[in-house]
């Protein structure tokens, strides 16, 4: 079982930043690999970033790339997204899942584990 937290959301003006992080509990996590999704109202959920389990390989969404990071330190069982040059339509829930796999899914169907998800608006 993992246990998924994010926090760092909130408002902010267009062009700014944000760091989301995502503190896991469990035993499994240093063996999962770790995805950030969003959802905006009316729409479905969609992938944003990912990252190995390790942490060596990456990968984004175009909507983002160049933009988003994705990041994860295993020794304090945490992952971020670091947002920068934030756009009116970054505006989401962004949620923090954790797939048991040794690839990184871009299907929200693969991932195992969900946190509640934290709100990020980005003000034009």
């Amino acid at each position: 079982q993992v246990q998924l937290v994010e926090s760092g959301g909130g408002l902010v003006q267009a062009g700014g930043s944000l760091r989301l992080s995502c503190a896991a509990s469990g035993r499994t996590f240093n063996s999962c690999a770790m995805g950030w999704f969003r959802q905006a109202p009316g729409k479905e959920r969609e992938f944003v970033a990912g990252v190995s389990w390790s942490g060596a390989r990456t990968t984004y969404s175009d909507a983002v790339n160049g933009r988003l990071t994705i990041s994860r330190d295993n020794a304090k069982n945490t992952v971020y997204l670091q947002m920068n040059s934030l756009k009116a339509d970054d505006t989401a829930v962004y949620y923090c899942a954790a797939a048991r796999m040794v690839n990184i899914p871009r299907n929200p169907m693969d991932y195992d584990y969900w946190g509640q998800g934290t709100q990020v608006t980005v003000s034009s």
